[in-house]
């Protein structure tokens, strides 16, 4: 077993370079996918790349979605050997003293996802806390589980065999926010199920959102479909396997 750190990053340049800093002290590759970032921002990462040997820069020539951007860190993570993906966003949120437990927690379930359940300070957008139950309840009922605690925090571990094994059979996975929900939910349907583990989680106060009103909601509603009428085809295996347990 062996793993890395995956970084999606949009235009994010305030807090990373001390992130990347604070990172070099558990001696793992970083991986960093500059998602289509504009020219001062790619420079930048650029000279990060520079300045970090442990630190991999991918670059996406066009902005294509948090989604894709750890997709394809994934896809790299795998070409260099690791069997396993530490996601940690570029915003400064997530405690990274928390990444050893993580770690511990996936050696111990090789085969399982590994997330962190956000533990919430008064930083938190409201409208962002509250909107998190409604997802809660959609994936409640796409799973017929109370399993599932928090599909939206981008702070785990993606064990690299099962997670690209799903996403070469599901191309039509979602590209932009809703792909930390949708994996989650497909890798449980899979049989991947997702141990928990809390974690504080920080909004710091220069933090920038890529959040798009529009698209994103529109983009999340629609993978609420796909998935409820997912869950409908899969419901005999999901009833079976809620009667065993």
């Amino acid at each position: 077993m062996s793993y890395c750190i995956v970084i999606p990053n949009y235009n994010h340049t305030v807090v990373i370079d001390k992130l990347l800093g604070d990172l070099g002290a558990y001696n793992l590759a970083v991986i960093m996918v500059n998602d289509g970032s504009d020219a001062d921002s790619a420079a930048f990462m650029q000279t990060l790349a520079d300045k970090y040997d442990y630190l991999t820069l991918v670059n996406h020539r066009h902005n294509q979605g948090k989604g894709a951007a750890v997709q394809t860190g994934l896809r790299c993570a795998n070409g260099l050997g690791f069997s396993h993906a530490i996601q940690v966003d570029a915003d400064g949120q997530h405690d990274i003293t928390d990444i050893n437990k993580l770690v511990a927690l996936s050696q111990a379930q090789p085969h399982k996802l590994i997330s962190g359940q956000p533990i919430y300070n008064e930083s938190v957008p409201k409208h962002r806390y509250y909107a998190r139950y409604l997802t809660h309840v959609w994936v409640w009922i796409e799973t017929l589980s109370f399993d599932i605690k928090d599909t939206m925090c981008g702070f785990r571990v993606y064990p690299l065999a099962e997670t690209l094994g799903l996403l070469a059979k599901n191309n039509n996975i979602g590209q932009y926010m809703a792909f930390d929900t949708e994996i989650m939910v497909r890798l449980y349907w899979d049989g991947v199920t997702t141990t928990f583990l809390p974690t504080k989680v920080n909004y710091p106060e220069n933090g920038v959102s890529h959040f798009r009103l529009w698209e994103d909601n529109v983009a999340i509603s629609w993978m609420h479909t796909r998935l409820v009428f997912g869950m409908l085809k899969r419901l005999p295996q999901l009833l079976c396997r809620k009667l065993r347990t």
